[in-house]
């Protein structure tokens, strides 16, 4: 596996993160089933981050990620709450977040999210400003 972990990866470092959040551990038919994927994909793929150094298993207990499995889950986390955070701003319909979330939080460079970042920031800090944009709107449903 490379340095930095695949897409797919990071879906899997993600969920397992969730799971282990949600309800203290993570097994490979919680993650094929959140996942909708065989348990021999999920298998294959806990192996390889295994390899990788960003999970463990440990008997009875299921996965356990490493520190640096850690830190990947929560960089994807913060990533995807950023963007959420954002799209909501904008007025973007939660089920068309989640799509779109999932289509693009991959291929953003981190330059791009910290800008993502800073203009929900500002828009936060100025929503009259945020309201006078939405309102500006030239494609798309202006919201006000």
């Amino acid at each position: 596996m490379r340095s930095t972990p695949s897409q797919s990866a990071e879906d899997y470092l993600e969920r397992i993160h969730e799971l282990i959040q949600e309800k203290g551990r993570a097994r490979v038919v919680d993650i094929a089933s959140s996942l909708r994927v065989k348990e021999a994909s999920v298998t294959s793929m806990v192996q390889k981050l295994g390899e990788a150094g960003y999970l463990n298993y440990e008997k009875y207990r299921g996965l356990i990620l490493t520190d640096k499995g850690r830190e990947v889950a929560r960089r994807i986390q913060q990533r995807h709450a950023t963007l959420s955070r954002f799209f909501s701003l904008m007025g973007i319909a939660p089920a068309a977040q989640q799509s779109d979330i999932e289509g693009i939080e991959h291929h953003l460079s981190p330059e791009t999210l910290a800008m993502l970042a800073d203009l929900a920031d500002y828009f936060e800090e100025n929503p009259a400003t945020l309201k006078s944009f939405l309102k500006s709107r030239k494609h798309g449903k202006p919201r006000g």
